[in-house]
């Protein structure tokens, strides 16, 4: 994992603190977040520009950090949705007409 994201995602919880256990809790939560939507897409993803994928990213985190992860899915299900099918459209190769 890149130190940008890291980056990213404490400046979008406002962690402006240097703490070894924080960028330890964060670490896993971004692994796990990404390992998550990565399922859920079907696909790899690019969480490093600023698009749909670390968007989602950046929420998940969020509701890992404030404990209440079991709401994630449901509060963001079309997104998810949405993000599984642009994923798998993506992956279609091009149809050639005669």
């Amino acid at each position: 994992m890149s130190d940008t994201l890291l980056t990213d995602v404490k400046s979008y919880l406002h962690i402006t603190w240097a703490d070894d256990v924080t960028d330890k809790n964060l670490t896993g939560m971004i692994s796990r977040g990404k390992a998550r939507l990565q399922t859920i897409a079907g696909v790899p993803l690019d969480f490093e520009k600023e698009d749909s994928p670390k968007s989602l990213l950046l929420d998940y985190v969020r509701y890992a950090n404030s404990q209440a992860l079991e709401m994630f899915e449901k509060n963001f299900a079309s997104e998810l949705m949405a993000l599984h099918i642009q994923s798998q459209v993506d992956l279609e190769p091009d149809v050639v007409t005669p």
